[in-house]
């Protein structure tokens, strides 16, 4: 009688880095957000596009934890997060979202590199030579102790980026994060954000206005009256 074996296990699969599942969201009686769904996975780097007044930003603070979207579900690596409370959702976010904005938002009575420590404390974590280690991937190394008021617009973007990965997250989620930049100093950052985001597998999920920078992306979005197409 032939010997029965049990089939060989099939691989895990793995979550994705951002999941997001009919997302829809309003400000009074107007709905912003009609259903939205996306995905990015581990490495992958996707582009959302759109005319102003689209949902763009509404829909990257609900993805980031930053406000409660009024239906559908969001997940961080395999965790639902929207059900969470305040304070539990900004925890988890410290250690699994990397946020760059056009803005750079830094502390201006800190340090750099107190800035970049700054999700790693919120995490528990030390992280001091993780800040190290991204000021010099981003050209700043020896900066750590400056104040952001003697960094130029581009450095100061720059620390941005490195407070972003800090503690590699699993996703990166940029809101225009070249668009109060020179061109020169937006390719730089760009192609920054986009490296070392990669080599930490971390997906990215950017809204952007500018078409290089979504030439860059592994997919492209289309966001319009909050509906999401794909291009």
């Amino acid at each position: 009688m032939p010997r029965v074996t049990d089939p060989a296990p099939s691989p895990p699969t793995l979550a994705p880095a951002l999941l997001a599942r009919e997302v829809r969201h309003g400000f009074g009686a107007v709905t912003v957000l009609h259903g939205v769904s996306l995905h990015v996975g581990a490495g992958e780097v996707v582009a959302v596009t759109g005319p102003s007044g689209s949902g763009k930003s509404t829909l990257l603070h609900l993805l980031g934890g930053l406000d409660t979207p009024q239906a559908g579900e969001v997940w961080w690596a395999g965790e639902r997060v929207d059900t969470l409370g305040t304070q539990a959702r900004a925890i988890r976010r410290a250690g699994r979202v990397g946020l760059v904005f056009q803005h750079h938002y830094l502390l201006e009575d800190l340090t750099v590199g107190q800035n970049v420590l700054v999700p790693a404390r919120l995490a528990g974590e030390d992280g001091t030579e993780r800040a190290l280690a991204l000021l010099n991937r981003v050209g700043l190394g020896g900066r750590e102790r400056a104040l952001p008021g003697v960094l130029s617009g581009g450095e100061r973007q720059r620390v941005a980026v490195a407070r972003a990965l800090a503690t590699r997250p699993a996703v990166i989620l940029a809101d225009e994060p070249t668009g109060s930049l020179d061109r020169a100093n937006a390719e730089v950052i760009a192609g920054l954000l986009i490296d070392l985001a990669r080599e930490d597998s971390a997906g990215v999920l950017m809204v952007t206005h500018d078409e290089r920078l979504a030439g860059r992306a592994d997919r492209v979005l289309h966001l319009l009256d909050g509906r999401m197409e794909t291009s």
